[in-house]
């Protein structure tokens, strides 16, 4: 054990950790482009994007040098009341994006708090106008965040069972699987028929933490079609999905139907700083107009707004609208759907998919897909040994890199993932 993972053993807490039975973490004391280095000398590819937030990868000079500039013009500023450069041209910028579906930008610090503030703008929406609604509707297996308002509208179990006596009450439809596409959607209608829900989230065309699940966007489309029928928000939690993980700038770019409401982080900043956006359209800000101060969304937190996290995301604008950076996009998506169609048949895979930067390989466990099976940490420790930094869903290994990883980085990729199936069907 190296001596910064022995003082790290002595202080900190870990997130999604198990002190008692986990590895001593990686002590990594430097980062650049694809690539983690480590305090005894080793390196590992950063498969995941450091939690699908590096973008462009690590160590990015042009972002470091406008976070730079930025910090010798202004660092942060309180943002009740005030404004600065930044923040304007990111929400100018972000808002064009949504080709102006959108028209309303609110600034929070991470994925959760954007689902947060998005819960709480569709419940205020409803109660300012005087017609309280109190159902909201998500989609079975979904992960919106570890916020109570965020927790209540993700998956039931595991994960918050101690906390969940504290949730408001969320109908989940079923994931909508191929085979079930037309009784999902005749469920969603029963439901928004009775006029009694305030809202629908869900991630758009792929749910992250639930293993990387993908579903069909003509399923979404109908789903948000049905909302807008029966006067149900929406919700489109991009935190994930969002800046060409898909394919698309947005995976809501593949939907022609739009949400009312779109929560964004994760790699809104190149992954570089921590930032949460919900954006939202003039109609639910116009239900926040009023003389009386309680109608405004008293919602906040300190360093909503930083000038240092916002110049950040527009230098990642400014490289996401660079061909260069496209054509990465492309290429490594081509790649995945290479390999998915090379083993879409492998008989010790469950399934083999790819969307985009992502791509996703479920191993046969012989029972039900679950992040807890014990396969997940054989996994981990299989492909840190080799250099990976993978971290897997429980049987579900899966890639989703920075936009910076080469051809040849992205097939030792998907090797070693080979490596390990084959090597898993030998002792079978």
């Amino acid at each position: 054990m190296s001596a910064l993972s022995e003082r790290d053993k002595e202080f900190v807490w870990h997130p999604f950790t198990q002190a008692k039975t986990s590895l001593p973490p990686l002590a990594v004391i430097k980062a650049q482009d694809a690539w983690l280095f480590t305090e005894d000398g080793k390196k590992y590819l950063d498969a995941n994007s450091s939690w699908w937030t590096v973008l462009h990868g690590h160590g990015n000079k042009y972002i470091a040098d406008a976070i730079h500039k930025q910090f010798l013009e202004l660092d942060h500023v309180i943002f009740a009341g005030v404004t600065h450069p930044k923040a304007v041209e990111l929400s100018e910028r972000i808002l064009k994006l949504t080709n102006r579906h959108h028209h309303k930008v609110f600034f929070s610090d991470n994925g959760s708090t954007s689902v947060e503030v998005a819960i709480k703008m569709v419940y205020q929406y409803w109660f300012n106008l005087g017609q309280p609604k109190k159902r909201f509707l998500a989609i079975e297996g979904a992960y919106h965040g570890d916020t109570f308002g965020a927790m209540s509208v993700g998956q039931r179990g595991n994960f918050n069972q101690p906390f969940e006596h504290l949730f408001f009450d969320v109908d989940f439809v079923d994931f909508p699987s191929s085979e079930d596409y037309d009784s999902t959607l005749a469920a969603i209608e029963k439901l928004f028929a009775t006029g009694d829900f305030a809202g629908f989230i869900f991630e758009p065309l792929v749910q992250g933490a639930a293993g990387m699940r993908m579903y069909s966007k003509d399923w979404l489309n109908a789903a948000i079609s049905l909302a807008k029928k029966y006067h149900v928000l929406t919700i489109a939690d991009e935190v994930m999905t969002g800046f060409y993980r898909t394919g698309t700038f947005f995976a809501m770019d593949q939907v022609e139907q739009k949400s009312d409401i779109v929560c964004l982080s994760k790699g809104l900043t190149g992954g570089i700083l921590p930032l949460g956006l919900t954006l939202a359209t003039q109609k639910i800000f116009d239900a926040f107009l009023a003389e009386e101060t309680v109608k405004a969304l008293l919602h906040g937190h300190s360093f909503t707004g930083n000038a240092l996290a916002s110049a950040a995301s527009c230098a990642s604008l400014d490289l996401l609208e660079e061909e260069a950076s496209q054509k990465k996009v492309q290429r490594i998506s081509d790649a995945h759907l290479r390999f998915v169609k090379a083993h879409q048949n492998n008989p010790a895979l469950r399934d083999v998919r790819a969307m985009g930067t992502i791509l996703a390989v479920e191993l046969e466990i012989g029972e039900q897909s679950s992040y807890f099976t014990s396969i997940r940490d054989k996994a981990y420790n299989y492909f840190l040994e080799r250099g990976f930094l993978i971290r897997p869903l429980g049987n579900i290994i899966f890639v989703n890199p920075p936009y910076c990883i080469s051809d040849e980085e992205v097939q030792l990729l998907h090797q070693v993932i080979l490596d390990f199936v084959e090597e898993e069907g030998r002792k079978d």
